[in-house]
């Protein structure tokens, strides 16, 4: 899924912000859960685009760990940016090494995403704000009022982790899949 949204992303006007088909979404879901061989290639972007979404959200406990969820929230709060970067290259180093690993591989999609913005309409905000919701989530539920402060939260994190993907990740994060 990846591969593809970095192939195929880029130049997608939209991507992660339109959905595909929810009829193909549901099918190709099963046969994905079930273990049934799937050529996603031969389908739409956007369900893909979709698929991936939905595979984050059913990571338990989020993929940036929703134990961690007050830390992640309050890295914007410190400092400068080198500050911040620091204090994500920490919270990164208490997840799983297979979630940081997952992580630079989305973020290198995402930067590439991003750097074609002019394009596929879809600069660092925009993916943030389709994105976020599917990388971390509270560990308990709270009032809507809560929840809308915590997405924009989390929002403005993941903008701040696209925009400054290489000097988190490393600058190889934009060469993990190769050239688009």
């Amino acid at each position: 899924m990846l591969s593809l949204l970095y192939q195929e992303g880029p130049s997608t006007k939209g991507i992660f912000r339109r959905s595909g088909s929810a009829k193909t979404f549901k099918e190709l879901k099963e046969k994905l859960d079930s273990g049934t061989e799937v050529d996603l290639a031969r389908e739409s972007i956007f369900v893909t685009a979709s698929l991936f979404k939905d595979f984050l959200r059913n990571i338990p406990g989020s993929i940036l760990s929703s134990q961690l969820c007050d830390k992640w929230v309050s890295v914007l709060d410190q400092g400068n940016n080198e500050e911040k970067i620091k204090s994500i290259q920490r919270l990164l180093e208490h997840l799983p090494r297979a979630n940081v690993v997952l992580l630079r591989y989305i973020f290198g999609v995402l930067h590439g995403i991003e750097m074609r913005s002019e394009e596929n309409q879809m600069n660092a905000f925009n993916l943030a704000v389709c994105i976020a919701p599917s990388l971390l989530w509270p560990p308990v539920s709270s009032t809507p009022d809560m929840e809308s402060e915590f997405i924009k939260k989390i929002s403005s994190l993941v903008q701040f982790l696209i925009e400054n993907c290489c000097r988190i990740f490393g600058d190889e994060v934009t060469s993990l899949f190769g050239e688009i």
